[in-house]
């Protein structure tokens, strides 16, 4: 099996014989369409690797890294000099040393290429526009910028420290533009910013991050997963079902894949909602865990890498029960113009600012006349945000969130799990989070379920109704029907209600498997006194066939 690459360096994929997954056909396309173009992407989706894949070919031609590849037999290109500059390499916290780290990349360019008789200067516009003048015409170069907004994500809380750095950015990004020695120019970023001049009216570079046709150029697609990572897919199927590798058939690997999928794809960055991408260090890390430990485990890898502290402390900081509904229906509404055209960190739509990083997604079309919704892409993500949320929402030193209770819904029985609702319920703030109706009782066992990362679906359908919360684990489904009340002696009738419910609507058969099904008839008192499940019930006998 070929080693799953760890590297942002296609030459150092090729040597050790890594796998590749080829995108090199939107890098051909990419560099005869265009001149100059921007493209944003979360943290850790592969923009890097990207732009030293095109760096390679502009500077060494296809030989020897690209035999195999779609682009191998097509690259026409003359080679040109790379002026590749990563600023997650260059100082967020001092003007004065980012200026001086990203004048020695270009004096280091400068001397590597032969480029002499101009004058040294500490303002990176002002050298580069220098190296510019001493070139001689006709000789061009080419530019890559990776991670342009980094300083500026960085003291998103610091607005004198980003208005500096945004003013030093929007005077270099001018320089460039319409220079005659630049062949082709990249940059990658998190954010779209418009208080930066790349994105100016007028600007010559086109901004690919919504684009159609280029959507799936950075991030995994279904079928590379399946072509590229067989071998993987293969040994994750033989090490659950204990069978060798050849007898794996196709069917079993396509509900392997549509697991990959449910923990880690979703990501839309396709202005007509129709192309999705999978996060590819999520798939890398899944992927390798599995080769390594011999042992499938879908975890949860986004909170470590998707990016941005002090922007996704403020966000959490800024929910309340309305958008926590929004987050878990995925129905995060927001203007077109807010969502195309944000201006600066400062003042940016947080739910855009979310998208940006990776934390949303799109989930509409990018239409003038619409809104466009915005919500979680995947389990992994989710998971993320409502951790955070529940240390928001829940005082988490008390024993609901308690290591003894990590296999309670797993494995416990009824009397235990509704003791572990009870104890997350009495965790609540409840002069911030009020519990007065069924909607709200459930959105905020949900919080606690996702954070927990179970496989919660909320309002699972069936052919006759949809079930108020269903959590899957390999051996076991428990399925919660709950109702509210405030008033002791309604709750006998609410109980029943909500068995009958079960029975009826046989909430939690469909594709049950071989699982063990929990069906529980719930009753909470929203009372003041109360403040808990008052009544519950296991259904029992509630079989029905569904057809």
């Amino acid at each position: 099996m070929k080693l799953i690459a760890q590297s942002e360096n296609i030459e150092n994929i090729i040597d050790k014989d890594s796998i590749y997954v080829d995108k090199t056909e939107y890098i051909y396309n990419l560099t005869k369409d265009f001149d100059r173009v921007f493209f944003s992407r979360p943290r850790r989706f592969g923009k890097s690797l990207t732009l030293n894949t095109i760096g390679t070919l502009f500077e060494k031609g296809v030989e020897p890294y690209f035999k195999g590849t779609w682009i191998y037999d097509k690259w026409d290109q003359d080679k040109y000099p790379v002026l590749h500059l990563s600023f997650l390499k260059f100082s967020v916290n001092d003007l004065t040393d980012f200026k001086r780290e990203f004048c020695n990349e270009i004096l280091k360019f400068a001397k590597a290429n032969s480029i002499t008789g101009f004058d040294d200067d500490n303002e990176p516009k002002i050298l580069l526009g220098n190296v510019f003048s001493a070139m001689p015409d006709g000789r061009q170069l080419v530019l890559l910028i990776d991670e342009y907004d980094c300083q500026l994500t960085a003291n998103i809380n610091n607005k004198e420290l980003y208005e500096e750095f945004r003013t030093l950015f929007r005077a270099f990004y001018a320089v460039l533009k319409g220079d005659k020695h630049i062949k082709f120019m990249a940059i990658t970023g998190v954010t779209r910013l418009k208080d930066v001049s790349i994105f100016s009216v007028g600007s010559d570079i086109m901004d690919l991050s919504y684009e159609n046709d280029y959507s799936t150029m950075i991030g995994f697609t279904r079928d590379e997963i399946k072509k590229f990572y067989d071998d993987y897919l293969k040994l994750g199927i033989s090490i659950e079902k204990g069978k060798s590798v050849d007898s794996v058939t196709n069917e079993e690997i396509e509900e392997f894949v549509e697991r990959i999928a449910d923990n880690y794809d979703g990501f839309s960055f396709d202005e007509y909602h129709k192309n999705k991408v999978f996060s590819t260090y999520s798939v890398n890390v899944f992927l390798q865990s599995l080769y390594r430990k011999k042992c499938v485990k879908f975890g949860d890898y986004w909170f470590d890498v998707g990016g941005l502290p002090s922007i996704l402390t403020n966000y959490i900081a800024s929910f309340n029960l309305n958008k926590i509904c929004q987050l878990l229906t995925s129905e995060i509404s927001i203007p077109y113009n807010d969502f195309m055209n944000p201006t600066s960190l400062i003042d940016i739509n947080e739910n855009v600012l979310m998208c940006q990083t990776g934390y949303l997604t799109l989930k509409s079309e990018l239409a003038p006349v619409d809104d466009v919704i915005l919500g979680t892409a995947n389990r992994e993500v989710k998971s993320a945000l409502f951790m955070l949320l529940g240390l928001k929402i829940f005082d988490t030193t008390t024993p609901a969130f308690s290591l003894k209770n990590r296999y309670v819904i797993e494995t416990g029985s009824v009397d235990e799990i509704i003791s572990l609702f009870n104890e997350v319920l009495a965790a609540l703030a409840y002069d911030k989070y009020p519990v007065g109706d069924e909607f709200v009782l459930r959105a905020l066992l949900q919080v606690y379920l996702i954070g927990k990362n179970h496989d919660v679906r909320v309002e699972q359908h069936n052919y006759k109704g949809r079930s108020d919360i269903l959590v899957n684990f390999p051996k076991r489904r428990v399925v919660l029907e709950l109702k509210y009340t405030d008033k002791v002696n309604e709750e006998k009738n609410k109980l029943d209600e909500a068995e009958q419910q079960i029975i009826e609507k046989g909430y939690g058969l469909e594709n049950l498997g071989d699982r063990e099904l929990i069906q529980i008839a719930c009753v909470f008192n929203g009372d003041k006194n109360k403040r808990q499940i008052t009544m519950y019930k296991k259904v029992e006998n509630s079989v029905i066939a569904l057809v």
